[in-house]
Order: structure tokens, then sequence, then C-alpha cells
């Protein structure tokens, strides 16, 4: 069978072949497949072809619904980063008990592999290229951190916000990418407990973030 939106028929200037036989779902299809790709392949290995074919779709479909790479690789993060999402509603429940709530948050979304392997294999992507760090970059400002800090009522909000932001993505590089002994194997019972004091502070406290 050949791939949706080949064929060869005439169409009008600035229309990508196919386009018209492009429909929600088609769209909703290649970007589950560059998510595939990009966590099994990688920023650099992934291309606009190999995306259309893990999709079966024609190459210009793919260009008609995102455009270039950088463009379908900045909506695979947001796909694949959707659970962190809800960061600011766990700050928004108030500031007592909010930095063992985030830490839980956090774990949960580690320790399932539905969200755990995309959401790592962008960071990945993004440790290695530099065209994919500006795009994760951008969209973690926008979509979290940005919103983080207007949540927070301490000084320097959105320093607090990225500190905790690092020191959950740390963990997560530890824990479950270089798989560092004994943080790998550790109780999350136990790792909740030694994290949350700590991005209490980074939330709350009105005091100096470091000292």
């Amino acid at each position: 069978m050949a791939p949706e939106g080949g064929g060869t028929g005439k169409r009008g200037r600035g229309r990508p072949a196919g386009s018209r036989s492009g429909t929600p779902e088609t769209r909703d299809r290649i970007l589950a497949a560059a998510r595939e790709e990009f966590s099994a392949r990688g920023y650099d290995k992934t291309s606009i072809r190999s995306i259309a074919k893990s999709a079966g779709v024609d190459s210009s479909l793919v260009h008609h619904y995102f455009g270039a790479k950088e463009q379908i690789f900045a909506a695979s993060i947001e796909l694949s980063f959707e659970p962190a999402f809800g960061v600011p509603d766990v700050l928004a429940a108030g500031p007592e008990g909010v930095g063992e709530r985030l830490a839980r948050f956090f774990v949960a979304i580690w320790e399932n592999p539905v969200s755990r392997a995309p959401m790592l294999a962008i960071l990945r992507s993004a440790v290695t290229n530099d065209a994919a760090a500006s795009v994760l970059r951008g969209i973690v400002l926008r979509r979290l951190l940005e919103r983080v800090a207007s949540e927070l009522k301490v000084p320097e909000p959105r320093l607090r916000a990225e500190l905790a932001g690092a020191q959950m993505i740390g963990i997560a590089m530890m824990r479950y990418v270089i798989r560092i002994e004994p943080l790998a194997s550790a109780d999350l019972e136990e790792v909740v407990a030694l994290v949350a004091p700590t991005l209490q502070r980074y939330l709350t406290d009105p005091g100096p973030v470091t000292g």
C-alpha cells in the first residue's frame, strides 16, 4: 500500500502533495511516530523521512502539518512532557507540604515506564544537540518554569523554580539514566523523605537559597 498522501495528481500552488487526504487522525499518527523515532534514535538520527515511513504517510504530509524537524521535535516535547506540566497545579494547593507533594509528583512520572521513556529520550537529545536543547529550553521555560515561578511567594521565584527543577532532573538522570548506586535502587519513600525538605526550602523559605 502506498503511503498516505503520496498521490501524483495535480495540486494547487503551495499545497503539499497529499495534504487533501490528511485528517486529524493522520496528524496524531505522525506525532506519535515522531515521538517514537526521537525516543529510539535521538534527534540527530531522526529525519522527516524516517518519521513519515514510521507513520505510513508521505514526507510532504509531515512538512504540511509540522514544517521542519525542529517544529515536529517541539510538538514531540509538548506531548512527552505533558505529565510534568501539571506541576503548577501541585504548587497551587498551598505551601504546606509542597516539597513532599512535588517530590512524589515527579517520582510518579519517572517510575512510570510509559512517561519515563520518551522524557529521558528527549533529555538525551537535548544534551547532544544544540537545536534540540534550544527547543526544549523554550518549551520548559514557557510551559513549566514560568508558571511555577508565578505561584511562588518568595524572593527570586524564577531562580527557585529552576533550582527545584534541577534537583528533580538531576535525580532522574542519576537514578534512571546513569543508574548510580545506591540511588538507583534506593527505596522511593526514602528518596522522597530526603529530597522533600530541600524542595520545600527552595519553594517556600524566604531566606537565601544558598548557605
